[in-house]
């Protein structure tokens, strides 16, 4: 993949919601493992190699789902400032 393009494609299928699940706060498919579990790790400097030694129900594609995700969330919700006009 060339770019930084992200989509739900990248992570729908790996990260789910579901209210009978942890509160319905979104986890790895199959799991009770929160995204935010993983997304505070990689932001705290874990490699991946040691989130999934960590997880053991978690595959490379979940971490990778993760930081999609984060991009996804960062694209859409940071507001665009306006610069102050220097002359």
């Amino acid at each position: 993949m060339s770019g930084i393009v992200t989509s739900q494609h990248q992570f729908g299928d790996r990260i789910v919601r579901d209210r009978q699940v942890c509160g319905g706060e979104p986890v790895f498919k199959g799991t009770r493992v929160l995204l935010r579990t993983v997304l505070a790790s990689l932001a705290a400097g874990d490699a991946a190699e040691d989130i999934l030694a960590d997880f053991p129900s978690l595959k490379a594609e979940d971490v990778r789902a993760a930081i999609a995700f984060a991009a996804a969330s960062a694209e859409e919700d940071l507001p665009v400032t306006a610069v102050p006009n220097v002359q």
